[in-house]
């Protein structure tokens, strides 16, 4: 099986990300393809990977899967032995629910605080909407590792599609420097320090492509 995963910006797509880290840390191969965000012809080029004309976009010779959690599904399924969703069936419909979630809400900690690897932590005041997101974020992490957190520092014990698909959330809170508790910022701390995660960053700062609209205070 010869993969490829076309991304957008390291700095900057959160979407590219999730299906990005997901790979990394269950060592899946892939080739990594990139198109750049902002650009004139950034939208002609992302229609030659999809009709979707977004990214990320996985390729697996003839089979294209586009959005984020679909492309989740996709690797669950053709790599049925990694334990890309809990092996629990409660923890795995409870992932996949938080998943759906994250994938669909959280719309007022979007608005306010764009994914940024490069940026240098620097607090931005909530809205009422990204402030309640934020609660509902500690809620759904808290009771996500009392239900089924051992084993591991994860929101289910070990690393999963649920982690992946919370990663930029962890950047949010980091990059804006929003306060949290202390359960939530340990779980930042465990994702932050994973290699698959210095590496996207690593690729982040190595990107010489700048987007105004995402650096703005």
């Amino acid at each position: 099986m010869a993969l490829t995963l076309v991304i957008a910006n390291k700095a900057y797509s959160s979407w590219s990300f999730r299906p990005w880290i997901l790979m990394r840390q269950f060592e899946i191969p892939f080739e990594e393809a990139v198109v750049p965000l902002g650009r004139p012809q950034t939208r002609a080029e992302m229609l030659r990977h999809s009709p979707a004309g977004k990214c990320p976009i996985l390729k697996d010779g003839e089979i294209l899967v586009w959005e984020s959690l679909a492309i989740v599904e996709y690797l669950a399924e053709s790599f049925p032995g990694l334990a890309i969703w809990p092996r629990k069936r409660a923890a795995r419909a409870h992932a996949r629910a938080l998943s759906a979630e994250m994938h669909a809400g959280f719309t007022g900690l979007r608005a306010l605080a764009p994914m940024n690897m490069r940026r240098a932590p620097s607090a931005r005041p909530l809205t009422a909407e990204a402030s309640a997101d934020v609660a509902r974020l500690e809620d759904a992490f808290a009771r996500a590792r009392a239900a089924h957190g051992e084993g591991g520092p994860f929101l289910f014990g070990r690393f999963c599609a649920a982690d992946a698909m919370f990663a930029p959330v962890v950047n949010r809170l980091y990059a804006y420097a929003i306060p949290v508790g202390a359960p939530t910022r340990a779980y930042m701390e465990a994702m932050m320090t994973l290699p698959a995660w210095r590496e996207w960053v690593e690729g982040a700062f190595a990107e010489h492509w700048i987007i105004d609209d995402y650096e703005k205070d």
